[in-house]
């Protein structure tokens, strides 16, 4: 028979709940099959924790005396550019935005060490920031000059909003050419001199669920530290990718978009993370638990890293003049075992995403919810699956007329 969500919420109050981590429920389908495992096991934990560029908060800052309308003018958090293009007081800091006239910046060229993720970690640790504001002034909002330090205790709203977050798969970056490249997938050396991947492996969230049959709109997650939600599917949401066994796509496919009060999250789930070359970016922890309503999906969740295949992408030619061409297809053991083959030569991996806090975070959850602190919700919506409209489409150029 198969369990609701019903059901599993009451095992979670009452004590009785089996919570197992994405890395365990395979000794537990080892030992007992996967028809017990659906019958005995509740709910599998996922997690993950690397950088994800498509990550930013926005706040509410509350009003001066007199009142200034941030919208139009320009604003700053500890010197970093931020969106006030809302309202009155609503701004939006982006991950990925940088100052140009910070010290902390351009200590030689390529490097960025302060940006929008530093300033979202800075503010979820309660530090002060300094906010500037230029303004046009108007009748009913008629101040044009505001400095002053805000904090995260005393602003009225403070949500972290990432519009694109925990890929469901990612590509293994290599540098074919005879110079280092600097990238959002890191350094990376010439002739083949390393390979850099970024996923969870089999700890990761929507490897568990390749077809999104638990994971939906308004699925309640682990997020920086404290408790968010999926609201949406990810930008660059690609359903259709294509998948090997058990359902997992073997190049980048499903992202989610979710949303969580940074006033509940930790630094050290959300931190500022600076890519030489590149620019600075925000590291996030999410974590999903996957209810095991049936044997379907306690199947899903069965999956191991040497079953998860991704494409080695040249990121030198391929990848920046949007070529397509994999130089090879490598699975998640390969890459975590600290190095792989191509063409004959030996070459060392490196994972920006981590293991071992992805690890950390599906324990996490996991205590959670046996201690009867998490209870899991039935999504409103799905996601839009593999037989949707919905795909990752280059943009058309059209020339402009003058």
């Amino acid at each position: 028979m198969p369990k609701t969500i019903a059901e599993i919420n009451e095992r979670i109050r009452n004590g009785s709940v089996v919570v197992v981590t994405a890395e365990e429920i395979a000794d537990v389908i080892n030992k007992v099959g996967i028809e017990n495992a659906a019958k005995q096991v509740d709910v599998v934990t996922t997690g993950t924790f690397g950088p994800m560029c498509s990550s930013g908060a926005y706040l509410n800052v509350g009003h001066t005396k007199p009142k200034i309308k941030l919208g139009g003018g320009t604003v700053t958090l500890n010197g970093v550019s931020a969106y006030s293009g809302f309202a009155a007081v609503d701004v939006l800091m982006g991950a990925n935005a940088l100052s140009e006239s910070d010290p902390r910046n351009k200590v030689f060229p390529g490097e960025f060490n302060y940006g929008g993720g530093h300033v979202i970690e800075d503010l979820v640790a309660g530090k002060d920031l300094v906010l500037k504001v230029r303004a046009y002034g108007t009748d009913c909002y008629p101040r044009k000059e505001l400095e002053t330090y805000i904090n995260i205790r005393d602003i009225n709203e403070a949500v972290l909003f990432n519009p694109r977050n925990a890929y469901q798969n990612y590509n293994c970056a290599v540098n074919l050419s005879d110079k280092i490249i600097y990238t959002y997938m890191g350094v990376l050396k010439p002739k083949l001199g390393n390979a850099n991947y970024c996923s969870a492996g089999q700890l990761s969230p929507l490897l568990n669920d390749p077809y999104y049959k638990t994971i939906g709109i308004g699925t309640k997650i682990f997020l920086g530290g404290g408790v968010g939600r999926v609201i949406w599917h990810g930008t660059q949401h690609n359903p259709s990718a294509k998948r090997k066994y058990n359902g997992v796509p073997s190049v980048p496919a499903g992202t989610l978009a979710v949303m969580g009060d940074l006033k509940q999250m930790k630094p050290e789930w959300l931190m500022g993370t600076s890519m030489l070359g590149y620019g600075v970016t925000l590291s996030v922890g999410i974590g999903v638990p996957i209810p095991i309503l049936d044997e379907e999906i306690c199947r899903y969740t069965a999956i191991k890293d040497e079953d998860i295949w991704t494409q080695v992408v040249d990121y030198s030619n391929s990848y920046p003049n949007g070529k397509p061409g994999n130089i090879a297809e490598v699975n998640y053991a390969q890459l975590r075992s600290g190095k792989i083959k191509i063409h004959g030569k030996e070459i060392i991996t490196g994972g920006l995403s981590s293991y071992s806090r992805a690890r950390e975070i599906a324990g996490i959850l996991k205590d959670w919810i046996k201690k009867g602190k998490f209870l899991l919700d039935k999504p409103v919506a799905s996601l839009p699956g593999v037989d949707s409209d919905c795909k990752c489409k280059p943009l058309k150029e059209r020339a402009v007329k003058e």
